[in-house]
């Protein structure tokens, strides 16, 4: 049964069976479920299923804002953090089960919320609580949008002689309580930065030290350059961000000034288990669309059913070492995702023929995704033994 009042719905409720109804709410003219409290729930598949009807082209021009706030009205933004800090508190096991399922369904959103909770989770971490007290209900209702602009100082801009984004100690300038900074440069790569309210962003001070401070983006000296078209993820709107004199005042300081900054507090999981994360994620999909195809085409029955085997043991291996169990290397698993995810997204474009070729299909974009895997955070060694395998050195 549906109940609807006189004039526009609020709400509605569905009665399925004799269980307890489930809730939908009407926002922005489509239905939204209740939030997500655990990655198996039907809540969660709904999610998923509204993520890929929204998935559309390509674009720098089109960031994925509807799908953000389906996930933000989801409570997706609430999995990462603890319940201190206004989320769900989420074991690192179910925080894993949930980026295979968004990475499945909707890679460029899925990535775009890795860099909004980055971000969320430096503050979070952080002994300076005025920034967490300022901004992290609002950001974890879905109400603002944060970002962070970290790679400069771990795998970006290292073989510069001098620091893509400097910080320099002002002391004596009013408003900026005796430790401030005023910064310089840029910052390569800051995914959805136009979009931004808020960065969290890494700079270098003239003595080797480092902070990690959070900038509000209404300030004139925080200017966002124009996205830059990618292969792939160019809706995450990814580009740089110039600094010119921006303030950070004290009270805006996360963590610093520091030798090697980004070791300190949690939050950061660079080129860690989370990018592999999103690799099998990715992988998944492939695998069940080899499924689906074969469910009808008897030639690809064997081929899906090893792909989806081998992509059962990655998720295995994944969870393991999420849940923290001993002889899990990292980047033993990076290595072994990247793998998979380029093998398993070309395996599904072989068997889509010509029409998987077609710019806007979706097998075709996740070929074109899985190559993010190679240069998203890949570690040094990573990186040498794919080469090494590409060219038949062992």
């Amino acid at each position: 049964m549906i109940f609807l009042g006189w004039g526009q719905p609020s709400c509605f409720f569905f009665f399925l069976g004799w269980g307890q109804p489930s809730y939908f709410g009407v926002f922005d003219g489509f239905l939204t479920m209740a939030p997500i409290l655990t990655p198996d729930s039907v809540e969660m598949d709904r999610l998923c299923d509204r993520l890929r009807d929204l998935t559309v082209s390509d674009d720098v021009a089109v960031f994925p804002e509807e799908a953000l706030r389906a996930c933000g009205r989801a409570g997706v933004f609430r999995w990462f953090l603890s319940e201190q800090d206004g989320g769900y508190g989420w074991s690192p096991a179910d925080q894993t089960r949930g980026y295979l399922r968004l990475a499945a369904a909707d890679l460029t959103t899925t990535f775009v919320i890795t860099q909004r909770m980055g971000a969320c989770r430096r503050i979070a971490a952080s002994e300076n609580r005025s920034v967490a007290q300022r901004w992290l209900p609002s950001l974890l209702a879905g109400e603002s949008f944060a970002t962070v602009g970290i790679s400069h100082l771990t795998t970006s801009r290292q073989h510069l002689g001098r620091p893509a984004l400097a910080a320099h100690p002002e002391p004596q300038v009013p408003g900026l309580g005796g430790n401030g900074y005023r910064l310089e440069g840029f910052s390569p790569w800051v995914t959805g930065a136009a979009h931004a309210d808020l960065l969290v962003v890494g700079a270098s001070a003239a003595d080797g030290t480092q902070i990690l401070a959070a900038v509000p983006c209404d300030q004139d000296a925080v200017r966002p350059a124009e996205p830059i078209p990618l292969v792939a993820l160019s809706s995450s709107c990814t580009g740089r961000v110039d600094f010119s004199g921006a303030v950070v005042p004290a009270e805006n300081i996360l963590a610093g000034p520091v030798a090697d900054v980004m070791r300190t507090g949690q939050g950061g999981n660079t080129g860690g288990l989370q990018t592999s994360t999103l690799a099998i994620g990715l992988a998944r999909a492939a695998a069940d669309y080899l499924l689906e195809q074969a469910a009808g085409r008897a030639e690809l029955a064997d081929v899906a059913g090893r792909l989806d085997a081998d992509v059962s043991a990655a998720e295995r291996r994944l969870l393991d070492a999420a849940e923290g169990h001993p002889n899990c290397d990292l980047g033993e698993l990076r290595g072994q995702a990247n793998r998979l995810v380029l093998r398993a997204t070309q395996a599904a474009l072989t068997a889509a023929k010509g029409a998987g070729f077609v710019a806007d299909h979706p097998v075709g974009r996740w070929c074109r995704e899985a190559l993010f895997f190679l240069v998203w955070s890949c570690p040094q060694p990573v990186a040498q033994a794919h080469l090494c395998e590409l060219v038949g050195l062992q």
